[in-house]
């Protein structure tokens, strides 16, 4: 008995430096658990895990193997040699029945909270557009005169010291610090799925739908995403970047990037996302095949 409880001891300890150590604001070799959170939405989605869920999941690991450990230990056949006949017992079986639904209660209720928190958008500061295309992302801003450009990923021979690879974009979606922001996620081709882990934001970009969802950053920093739905032979090469700014930053770089984006005519910019829908396939194609 004295063994059984020391390796429990070890592996619970052990799983909590590996935890420790992969915690991290983004992407990690090793990582376990989530990336902290940079939002309303997803603080509330830690506590429900941490607060509610593992503690429950804990009890429930550690007091069926207890079970399963005494059951080993007292009924072995040295000490049982003769088993016993006892089918029924209604005592525990109004237990085992009426406990798991317990349960189930006391992690609905937080639950159907949280996704009407998730799923209801505040008074929205601004909009932001999402499109899906194979293989990159568009963004528009409706509220600053429909400011539209296409965020590509950053090819492995073009990245700079400090970018990461398969996640640094040529043009990040850029928001202010502590507004609220009304996200509409639409595709053009097939399905995509909007996917910032700090944000605790995931949405698929169907092809003619807008599905709306919302976020708030609350601290300065740049976050990083995928699209996690499977969607053709450069899936893992969509990534997300955003870049929270203060609001006075966020302001001035809005100026420069109407200029920016407004100057590059139409038919440049359609050549690249030709060129981008082409990377990693050996071929150049239109946007969307």
């Amino acid at each position: 008995m004295t063994r059984v409880c020391l390796v429990l001891g070890l592996a619970v300890v052990g799983s909590l430096a590996l935890a420790a150590v992969g915690w991290a604001a983004e992407p990690r070799p090793w990582q376990l658990g989530f990336q902290p959170p940079a939002t309303p939405v997803k603080d509330q989605i830690h506590w429900l895990h941490n607060d509610i869920l593992m503690p429950i999941i804990t009890l429930i690991t550690v007091f069926v193997l207890g079970l399963l450990v005494y059951a080993m230990w007292r009924f072995h056949h040295t000490r049982n040699p003769v088993p016993t006949r006892i089918t029924h017992n209604t005592t525990i079986e109004i237990l085992w029945t009426v406990v798991p639904v317990i349960i189930l209660v006391v992690i609905a209720i937080p639950s159907f909270k949280l996704m009407y928190f998730m799923d209801r958008v505040p008074n929205a500061d601004m909009t932001i557009k999402v499109t899906g295309h194979q293989w990159y992302w568009s963004y528009a801003y409706p509220d600053q005169d429909n400011l539209s450009f296409d965020s590509n990923i950053v090819e492995d021979k073009d990245l700079k010291p400090g970018q990461k690879r398969l996640l640094e974009v040529d043009n990040p979606l850029v928001v202010p610090v502590g507004a609220n922001v009304r996200v509409l996620i639409t595709g053009t081709d097939v399905l995509h799925s909007w996917f910032v882990p700090s944000f605790g934001v995931q949405e698929y970009a169907v092809i003619g739908r807008n599905n709306e969802s919302w976020f708030r950053v609350e601290r300065e920093g740049s976050y990083y995403g995928e699209c996690n739905q499977i969607c053709g032979i450069n899936h893992s090469r969509m990534p997300i970047k955003v870049v929270a700014l203060p609001k006075p930053e966020f302001q001035k770089w809005l100026g420069e990037a109407k200029k920016k984006f407004a100057a590059a005519p139409p038919a440049e910019k359609a050549a690249q996302v030709a060129a981008a829908a082409g990377q990693g396939s050996g071929e150049a194609r239109p946007a969307g095949n």
